[in-house]
């Protein structure tokens, strides 16, 4: 009996796929809509609503590899099969390739419940790509959220050198006067381009939301954040 389905990923569902591999080079689908990636570190969580439905469980080993596959392809087609994906374009050629045993693969085991959100701010997809800049060409491993008398602010440094550069942006007014400090690594905060609303947990995590499509982020935060 065949139990294949066809279906076509949308251009955002690729680009979705291609930032959940910089997560995890590997992953597991469930049936439906939702997909969802965890680092090997367990420190960081994503998961978004896609267009497609998925009417199988498939595992993909290296995700990159998978995309560097469909990326031979104009306008491919899928074909989900019990064992393996069947990929077809226009030019007559046809890609089988194979599931990964889910037992081999790094996946999330439950969902991310939130405990009480201490502050929340917003960040444009400009501001962050001037961040990822700034900290690569000046080797700047910490991305902090902070608050204070003068605002709030995210600001990229070199937390173990005191001396070291920095490049700070102001968000907004720190119109409930907490004085926070929630710290990252940079390398860990690896997002699809666009404008995030951005949830803090005390000394936990930060939930980062995009606004325009359903896709969430939780990174965990360093040990030495902080809430008053």
């Amino acid at each position: 009996m065949n139990t294949a389905t066809q279906i076509t990923l949308s251009k955002t569902t690729l680009a979705i796929l291609k930032n959940f591999a910089s997560l995890n080079s590997n992953i597991l689908v469930s049936p439906g809509n939702t997909i969802k990636t965890i680092t090997p570190s367990m420190n960081g969580m994503a998961e978004a609503v896609v267009e497609e439905t998925f009417d199988i469980q498939f595992g993909i080993w290296d995700l990159n590899k998978f995309l560097g596959v469909v990326s031979l392809f104009t306008n491919p087609t899928f074909e989900f099969g019990e064992k393996s994906v069947t990929i077809s374009g226009n030019n007559n050629s046809v890609v089988n390739y194979g599931y990964s045993e889910p037992r081999l693969l790094t996946v999330p085991t439950k969902s991310v419940n939130m405990p009480e959100i201490a502050v929340e701010v917003d960040i444009t997809q400009e501001m962050f790509s001037e961040l990822s800049r700034a900290s690569s060409i000046m080797q700047l491993p910490d991305i902090s959220f902070i608050g204070n008398d003068d605002g709030m602010f995210v600001e990229v440094s070199d937390r173990s050198d005191p001396s070291s550069n920095s490049c700070k942006i102001r968000l907004a007014d720190n119109d409930e006067g907490k004085d926070f400090a929630f710290h990252f690594k940079m390398d860990n905060i690896k997002l699809l381009p666009g404008n995030y609303k951005i949830s803090f947990a005390k000394q936990l995590a930060g939930r980062f939301e995009n606004e325009n499509i359903q896709l969430t982020y939780w990174f965990a935060m360093q040990p030495d954040s902080y809430c008053n």
